[in-house]
């Protein structure tokens, strides 16, 4: 097993499917009246937030704590870090405390490989500026795999926001590793230039939704980031949902087998209608539920050995 989780890269197919084995085997647990492992007991597991978060920072702490580790939950705001305290003295705090592994989340990206080099323990990248979030690209692949049977062989349109979705590029570096076909589908002005070289693998682009629709076994919807951007990349949020956003006919172009996926929050109306998101064909909440048992595999196989 890898030392840290900083990217999607470094996962191939052997490791990726190994923790989607072991999450599937510790989805188990929440059928038991007692859902605790005592597997990290008298470790420390430490939630690093520099940005807000609802699904990851939850998801993180109930998965350490199903394996009885103790959860430290530290944000920006109201720490040192609001007085100047940079990265890496919190960091050498950390270590100074004994963490044996820290969950980062941060507006930079590449703040988690720094992270790495300043600290002993384990770093798990949690979602870093727009480059990456790995363990969301892990809970996706389980969804699929757990919905569709199989990841090779998928047509996954990944559509939306790709030029600020750390979502969009791990879940591209890893479901090539395991054999998916990825088209980004979006606005020119929101599809990277040259992202097919930089990222490789059988990897399209398209920017007619409507075309791709009818082949496609998943769609992942991405947020429209706003928060993120400093000028105008579409002319107006009706503009766009009427162009890239998932309504009812949309979502009738698709095979019937497939399903509809988004990492949350949603922007229900923009990227994704209401009647979309709450249909039979949408993962959204089962996504956050695997989320726990996929975060579970990576701490117990980083923390606690390999799966029996």
């Amino acid at each position: 097993m890898i030392r840290h989780l900083l990217s999607a890269a470094d996962l191939d197919a052997q490791t990726a499917t190994g923790i989607l084995d072991t999450a599937a085997e510790l989805a188990s647990l929440s059928g038991r009246e007692v859902k605790k492992l005592p597997t990290l007991r008298g470790r420390t597991v430490v939630n690093l937030f520099y940005e807000d978060s609802t699904r990851t920072r939850m998801s993180f702490e109930a998965a350490a704590k199903r394996l009885s580790a103790d959860v430290i939950n530290f944000s920006a705001r109201g720490s040192s870090v609001s007085k100047g305290e940079s990265l890496k003295d919190t960091a050498l705090t950390l270590q100074a405390m004994g963490a044996d592994a820290v969950i980062v989340r941060h507006w930079a990206s590449g703040a988690p490989h720094r992270l790495a080099s300043w600290i002993d323990g384990h770093v798990i990248n949690a979602g870093d500026g727009t480059h990456e979030h790995p363990t969301q690209a892990l809970l996706d692949a389980y969804t699929m795999r757990e919905r569709l049977g199989c990841l090779a062989g998928l047509q996954v349109a990944i559509v939306g926001d790709v030029l600020h979705s750390r979502v969009a590029g791990s879940n591209v570096r890893l479901l090539a590793a395991l054999g998916a076909r990825v088209t980004l589908v979006g606005p020119p002005t929101l599809i990277p230039l040259g992202i097919t070289q930089a990222l490789g693998g059988d990897l399209r682009t398209s920017y007619d939704l409507d075309a791709v629709l009818p082949d496609t076994d998943v769609v992942m919807m991405l947020r429209v980031q706003r928060e993120r951007m400093t000028k105008a990349f579409f002319p107006s949020p009706r503009e766009y949902a009427r162009a890239y956003g998932l309504d009812g006919a949309r979502m009738r172009r698709l095979p019937e087998h497939a399903i509809i996926m988004h990492p949350g929050p949603m922007n229900r109306g923009m990227e994704i209608a209401p009647e979309v998101a709450d249909s039979a064909r949408s993962t959204v909440v089962e996504q956050v539920t695997n989320g726990v048992s996929v975060r579970m595999a990576v701490l117990y196989l980083l923390l606690g050995g390999s799966a029996k």
